[in-house]
């Protein structure tokens, strides 16, 4: 029996929200968006969205929500009244947050993280003696700074941000509409709608429970921008209150719940097999000796001087749609024999291939390469559903569906093909023949399968399902991003099209999943 953690209503004086609501936020390492995104008008409340399948909570009410006071009650008349008051003293910088916000918070956050994971996508250097420092979450400000977010860890915190958040709007969707509280702008018509009005109940806060979820999950992800992830959560709540669309109750509800069910997901995070992905030298040194007894030529790090590989048991990583026995039977057969003639002829394709390149084919290249400092193949894909999201204008709880579905299959994804890389633990092209020129950054880990093609088919799968007039376009892409690693000199062919056929397979699991949450 999962047990209940109550929320009880905060006593929270509206002068000290009148504060923050007059305040100008500021911070030194403020997180930086080129990214425009068109305001957001609600097209539907998606009112039963409390009666959706869950995903880890057991229900809506796991988390109780008290019932919120009355609009007749006098200390929320109160909140009412110093919403006016904020309104009367707006300064340019509360209403250029209210444009940035008006996006929706669940794309405003996606964004964000893929912009603090490309930050922190930050390979360790060597040390003196020629081995490389990991990087500590006891320690994150040392030097590597924690996380070091490649693609497995990306994916992975990705989908917990997302999933999470999806959980929460979920089950405040469901006290919405068990408590129905308007929003101020409608208990008072002297309260104006800076944000896109809808009939969306406002207790609790939508945009208080995504900051309550970031607050709390996002900077156990990424310890060293927590004040920056805080200064956004503050804003977010600022502009919830000076827009009209929640009051301080509301907030401070929202806030309470999305903390609550942020602490769910960090406890199943803590024991997800993350913190024993790194494996160990007796683990790498097994991995090629299984090769080697094979009659393999096992995979080695080409890095100077050579680097531990990245994430070798990440494939033993918890997934989210599949069991640890989905993923070995899902696992492709094995790649052709590094002693073959298909691989000779592979690899030799490889070579013909980087030696002719055209300019449209080095453009894929980049556009695709998503190496150290970038968003990684899973955030690219985060990046391509943004404007879909955007233009089909979702609620939050919708909005926040399409991320959570999609980065749950990237990061199976990213688990299932660790666990193909690791156990068949097969060489980089370049390593069979040294004479091939790379066309961008190579890879610590091995060959097959390729990870852009399983992420790629992965993410193009959920996203097809999802916005099927986009269908050609997510299949175009995907074959792109797969075709660049061929482009790039870093992969054979077959590492491409079973990866591709792999992505597909762990997508659907996804997929099948989607079909039958109640959204439909």
């Amino acid at each position: 029996m999962t047990r209940k953690t109550p929320l009880f209503r905060a006593s929270i004086s509206a002068a000290i929200f009148l504060a923050l609501a007059l305040s100008t936020s500021s911070c030194s390492k403020d997180i930086p968006s080129s990214e425009a995104l068109p305001t957001v008008t609600p097209a539907n409340t998606d009112a039963n969205a409390g009666s959706w399948k869950m995903i880890v909570l057991s229900g809506p009410t796991q988390i109780p929500v008290v019932a919120p006071a009355p609009v007749s009650d006098p200390g929320y008349q109160s909140e009412l009244a110093s919403i006016k008051t904020a309104q009367a003293n707006l300064t340019d910088a509360q209403k250029t947050a209210i444009t940035y916000w008006s996006s929706g918070g669940v794309l405003r956050w996606n964004q964000i993280m893929r912009e603090i994971a490309a930050r922190s996508d930050l390979p360790p250097s060597p040390n003196p003696d020629g081995s490389y420092p990991v990087p500590s979450p006891a320690n994150p400000f040392a030097n590597p700074q924690y996380p070091f977010s490649n693609p497995p860890y990306a994916a992975r915190a990705y989908s917990y941000v997302s999933v999470a958040q999806y959980e929460a709007l979920k089950a405040a969707w469901y006290y919405k509409y068990l408590y129905n509280r308007p929003s101020p702008f409608k208990a008072d018509t002297s309260i104006k709608a800076l944000l896109p009005a809808s009939d969306i109940p406002s207790y609790p806060s939508e945009d208080a429970v995504e900051a309550g979820v970031n607050i709390a999950l996002l900077t156990l992800l990424f310890p060293t921008s927590v004040d920056e992830i805080n200064a956004k959560a503050a804003e977010q709540q600022q502009v919830a209150l000076i827009s009209g669309r929640a009051s301080p109750s509301d907030i401070a509800a929202g806030v309470a719940l999305g903390k609550a069910v942020a602490a769910v997901f960090a406890a199943r995070a803590a024991s997800d097999g993350m913190k024993a992905a790194g494996g160990s030298p007796a683990i790498w040194q097994s991995l090629a000796d299984n090769a080697t007894a094979r009659g393999e030529i096992p995979w080695i790090s080409q890095d100077g001087p050579p680097r531990p590989p990245m994430l070798p048991v990440f494939g033993k990583v918890k997934a989210w749609m599949m069991t640890p026995n989905d993923i070995v039977n899902e696992r492709p057969g094995p790649p052709p024999s590094t002693s073959s003639t298909q691989m000779q002829t592979e690899t030799a394709e490889v070579k013909s291939i980087v030696n002719s390149l055209t300019r449209d084919q080095q453009a894929t290249v980049y556009k695709w390469a998503d190496g150290v400092s970038t968003v990684t193949p899973p955030g690219h894909w985060d990046a391509i559903a943004e404007p879909y999201v955007s233009a089909a204008s979702f609620s939050e709880v919708r909005a926040s569906r399409v991320f959570a579905l999609l980065n749950m299959a990237l990061h199976d994804a990213a688990v299932a093909c660790w666990d193909a890389k690791y156990f068949y633990f097969n060489p980089r092209p370049s390593q069979l023949d040294p004479s091939i020129k790379t066309q961008t950054g190579l890879p610590n880990f091995p060959s097959y399968v390729s990870g852009h093609s399983d992420f790629s088919a992965a993410g193009s799968d959920v996203l097809s399902y999802l916005f099927p007039d986009g269908a050609t376009y997510f299949q175009t892409q995907m074959k792109e991003a797969a075709m660049s690693r061929l482009y790039a000199g870093i992969h054979y062919r077959s590492d491409i099209e079973v990866g591709m056929d792999h992505g597909k397979r762990i997508g659907d699991y996804t997929v099948r999943f989607a079909k039958t949450d109640g959204a439909n």
